[in-house]
């Protein structure tokens, strides 16, 4: 099998991120699938790779991975978006497959933004120029994803500190930081 294709298949499995089944539209769901499958392919990754590496750069030795942090940040968003709807009911309107597509994406970019050299993960050239929110939203072009998912990806860091976040970005936003600030 070539590589390209062992990357899909580990993707499409879900034994890494079984989140994917989170988004209920399908057509979203196998364009967010085919973002990953670009990124690690852009990156030179395999999913087994993200189990190795930090979910930042920021914190070293940093002691949660790439998937765990993805998956966390999915987690707390549902979650999130659950508790609001309950409570609020129809004063608060949330899409819930934007809001699990912008939870699964929202550092796809870190897949461009790091490369490992001599077993240590470090930032990429590209990732010296471009921080991850806007190469994610690179990796969406041309993908038909929707507008309001980019949003969640470009805002989802402190670069979107100065834009008008929908509700789920407001949610992604909180919910990444939730996880980031545990160890930090």
């Amino acid at each position: 099998l070539s590589i390209r294709r062992q990357r899909q298949m580990c993707i499409r499995d879900r034994k890494y991120i079984p989140e994917f089944d989170l988004i209920k539209d399908l057509d979203l769901k196998e364009k967010v699938l085919k973002v990953w499958e670009i990124a690690l392919t852009n990156g030179g990754w395999e999913m087994k790779d993200l189990q190795r590496m930090p979910f930042t750069l920021l914190i070293d030795p940093c002691p949660c991975n790439m998937i765990e942090h993805i998956r966390g940040v999915v987690s707390v968003s549902a979650s999130a978006a659950e508790a609001l709807q309950s409570i609020y009911e129809d004063k608060v309107k949330i899409n819930e497959n934007y809001l699990v597509a912008g939870a699964l994406l929202h550092d796809i970019g870190k897949l461009v933004e790091y490369r490992e050299k001599n077993g240590k993960f470090i930032p990429s050239n590209l990732g010296k120029l471009v921080r991850h929110p806007i190469s994610g939203v690179g990796l969406c072009y041309g993908l038909d994803i929707p507008p309001e998912v980019i949003h969640i990806i470009a805002s989802h860091s402190w670069e979107g500190d100065r834009s008008q976040r929908t509700p789920e970005a407001i949610i992604v936003h909180h919910a990444d930081f939730t996880n980031f600030e545990q160890f930090k």
